[in-house]
């Protein structure tokens, strides 16, 4: 079901740093609970849940907001792959996803990634990827993706987190 009339989408500023941040602890502190282990999160939640300032200025990355500064959800894409930069033609990548743990279920990650996948393919993307959670995995098979391999995404030194490589053929 989507909550259509209860949060709005809109291009994320570099303003928001602080409540994507916060939005980012909310979401994965609880969500990734259910498929990672305690440790293994408490060693890695401090790299992956700061907002990259890359991406809030990119143009590519969107919030999810209730009403001003009360974020529901976040997330976007870029032409750069994660970590190496590397740009692929007609390829682009899904980026830093979550969803308040209060909000899961009401459409507020499927009205994200539409969006995403509509910017993308007005600019000529054909295929996205995404290194999805293991927790998120039957969202990302729900919206049209499909798994290529599982992954150690680097969180830090010496860290790294069992994800999942997904990709959807635009059309």
């Amino acid at each position: 079901m989507v909550d259509a009339l209860a949060f709005l989408i809109r291009v994320a500023r570099p303003a928001d740093s602080d409540a994507v941040t916060a939005l980012l602890v909310a979401s994965y502190s609880r969500l990734l609970a259910a498929s990672y282990d305690s440790d293994l999160l408490g060693r890695t939640l401090s790299h992956m849940t700061r907002a990259n300032p890359t991406l809030l200025t990119s143009g590519t990355y969107y919030v999810a907001e209730r009403e001003p500064g009360n974020l529901v959800g976040c997330g976007g894409w870029t032409t750069a792959r994660p970590g190496s930069g590397e740009f692929i033609e007609g390829e682009a990548h899904i980026r830093h996803f979550a969803t308040h743990p209060e909000w899961v279920r009401r459409g507020v990650g499927t009205s994200l990634l539409a969006r995403c996948s509509c910017d993308a393919r007005s600019l000529g993307v054909r295929k996205l990827h995404c290194f999805s959670t293991l927790n998120a995995e039957p969202f990302y098979r729900a919206s049209g993706f499909g798994a290529v391999r599982p992954i150690d995404v680097p969180m830090g030194p010496g860290l790294t987190l069992l994800s999942v490589a997904m990709s959807c053929k635009l059309t």
